[in-house]
């Protein structure tokens, strides 16, 4: 059976065995998801406007300011997996809803802190509950819908992803200049409370629980493991603007030992017959994972650390306000918006070919940005740049959502939190890259030159590197389809409920 022939029914390969029937209130639950996984997102971006009033008001030195930005990437990334794992053994509606009402109490601490360091504490905890949320959200909707409704449903999920990173800029901005007051940018963290607080009470009423012949067990020692090893990773990338790169370099060859050990302690489970943290089968057998997981990881790398050299181009460069330099990367969300809800209706039919045209688009949309800003006149190149960006966000829209429903598609239901979370986790340590990286070499070729323009050339191309390896994978990937038109790989579950696989065992 091909992929697409177990869509056409609206049902995937296990699903009568599972005796799957559709939630009827799956697309209002889709909602409160899709509004939990926007403010969490956005929290990621939104505060890096509001750096230079919050160091001003607590009297921050650069490098604890700093910790409000990368301490929630830090912990978000951090709690990915286990978050999903935990879904998966106990209920999906259970962690999210407790992961989301966390997050509104931890906006509410972020708001009102009085100092730097309470900030600080506040909002790692903030990334924590983020982390246990996210990768509920992706699991759910594998839950709640099949065949073409799951793409249509990855497809609003897409355009929530897009919009949320590009969207943080001018959200921030915005909530600066309508509270003008020196503690305006409290109300950054404190517009979630409300927001929350609705999305807890609805998804009471509407978010599914988790069946129990999907629930299992959760590996404590992966778990620590895993911890350890991204940990390990993630720590000297935000701390890089203070050095980390230099100081703790030795930490990434031990984060890819320790991660060596997970990988070892994985496979050891699955030939025990015991229920890993992260099954290693999912990158094996099940079609698809293991490129979209690689596609998504080398994507963000550039997709992220874009939005901090436009903040710092413009704001710095053309001295624009928090506000209009928010607006001036408006198109590129806009674009990625309207085509990451087309995009869910077309992946069924088209594939990983979206996802080529796609990143073939925002190369184009970023690399033609990049040279007007660099060569139109400095007071019409923000312009002019605007409908290239915009052309750039349609083919971000046509990445993301295709690539997480390509990815997952395939993923049995009972493991769909922790390779939902896996797949998120190899975008966040993607997006530490960038953010880390792309600012960084901003400030260095500046150094050297004072030239605003050169800088922002450089950064952006260094960005589109990455892109274009993310490229060249899902173009590999689209070819090898084309080639072989062999049916898909079985995936786990099948293969354990296959009478066949069963008299062998």
């Amino acid at each position: 059976m091909t992929a697409s022939t177990s869509a056409a029914d609206g049902r995937e390969p296990g699903d009568q065995e599972a005796g799957y029937e559709p939630d009827p209130q799956r697309w209002r639950a889709l909602w409160v998801t899709l509004v939990a996984g926007f403010m969490s997102l956005l929290d990621v971006t939104i505060v890096a406007v509001a750096l230079p009033t919050i160091q001003r008001d607590l009297h921050a030195s650069a490098a604890q300011v700093q910790w409000v930005v990368s301490g929630y990437a830090l912990s978000f990334a951090l709690a990915l997996v286990t978050a999903g794992r935990l879904g998966d053994a106990l209920d999906r509606r259970r962690i999210f809803l407790l992961a989301l009402s966390g997050f509104v109490l931890c906006s509410a601490a972020c708001g009102a802190a009085p100092d730097i360091t309470l900030l600080v504490v506040a909002r790692l905890a903030q990334g924590l509950a983020a982390g246990f949320m996210a990768p509920q959200n992706s699991a759910l909707i594998q839950q709640m819908f099949r065949g073409a409704e799951r793409g249509r449903a990855f497809g609003f999920f897409g355009a929530t992803v897009g919009i949320s990173s590009a969207a943080g800029p001018i959200t921030g901005g915005a909530i600066l200049a309508l509270a003008s007051d020196a503690q305006g940018w409290r109300w950054i963290f404190y517009v979630n409370v409300p927001i929350g607080i609705l999305a807890v009470l609805l998804g009471r009423r509407l978010l599914p629980r988790t069946r129990r012949s999907e629930r299992g067990h959760v590996d404590v020692a992966g778990v620590l493991l895993l911890g350890l090893g991204v940990l390990a990773l993630m720590y000297p990338l935000v701390q890089a603007d203070s050095g980390g790169l230099h100081r703790l370099w030795w930490l990434f060859l031990v984060g890819v030992a320790v991660l060596a050990v997970f990988t070892w302690w994985q496979h050891r489970l699955v030939a025990r017959g015991a229920q890993p943290l992260l099954d290693p089968r999912l990158f094996s057998t099940v079609r698809g994972y293991a490129v979209g997981a690689g596609i998504g990881t080398l994507y963000f790398v550039g997709f992220s650390g874009v939005w901090l050299v436009f903040a710092l181009f413009y704001q710095r460069g053309l001295d624009f306000s928090p506000l209009r330099s928010g607006l001036a990367v408006t198109p590129f969300a806009l674009g990625s918006a309207s085509a990451a809800v087309v995009s869910g209706r077309l992946v069924e039919r088209f594939g990983r070919l979206l996802t080529v045209c796609g990143l073939a688009g925002v190369i184009v949309g970023l690399g033609g940005t990049a040279l007007l800003l660099r060569f139109a006149p400095l007071h019409m190149a923000p312009w002019l740049a605007a409908p290239v960006l915009f052309l750039g966000g349609i083919g971000g829209g046509f990445v993301v959502s295709p690539n997480i429903t390509m990815t997952l598609r395939d993923v049995p239901v009972r493991m769909a939190g922790a390779a939902g979370g896996a797949l998120q986790t190899g975008q966040r340590l993607g997006a530490a890259l960038g953010t880390a990286a792309l600012p960084g070499l901003f400030y260095l070729v500046l150094g050297r030159s004072h030239d605003y323009r050169g800088a922002l050339v450089t950064a952006l191309g260094a960005a589109l590197v990455g892109m274009a390896a993310s490229l060249a994978l899902a173009t590999a990937d689209w070819q090898r389809d084309r080639r072989t038109k062999r049916p898909r790989r079985k995936c786990p579950e099948e293969v354990a409920n296959d009478p066949v696989h069963a008299r062998q065992t």
